[in-house]
């Protein structure tokens, strides 16, 4: 039954991954690297399925192998992520609440700018090794 579920996930990620390619507004790595985590717990087949995927090979094999991304890619999920933060921002009236909002920002920034090393623009990707 857990299969199930991880291989279902798996398949709802890839599906807004997919969305995320034609809408700026949604961002396409984190679904994929979800989806990534999602097929190797349910299923060998289809954690090597989904690694050969033009899909995963263009958007998160970088991330995957070297932990790193393009600036293209760290700001389009830094920036819907802060949209989706804007949200509870302005709709609650508690400075404790935004602090913490302001506090989950920050730290996300400091991490995609810090610990995440940042590949540039025209490099040429890397091949993803068989697993």
């Amino acid at each position: 039954m857990k299969k199930y579920l991880y291989l279902g996930l798996g398949f709802i990620s890839i599906g807004l991954a997919g969305l995320g390619v034609a809408l700026p507004i949604l961002p396409t790595t984190p679904f994929l690297l979800l989806a990534l985590v999602c097929f190797s717990r349910g299923s060998r087949r289809w954690d090597t399925w989904f690694r050969n995927t033009p899909l995963y090979k263009k958007y998160a094999a970088d991330f995957v192998q070297s932990r790193a991304m393009t600036l293209k890619h760290k700001l389009s999920i830094l920036l819907f992520a802060d949209f989706m933060l804007a949200f509870p921002f302005v709709l609650i009236d508690n400075w404790i609440s935004r602090t913490l909002i302001v506090m989950i920002a920050l730290g996300k920034y400091y991490y995609f700018f810090f610990r995440i090393r940042t590949l540039p623009a025209g490099k040429k990707r890397a091949k993803p090794t068989p697993s």
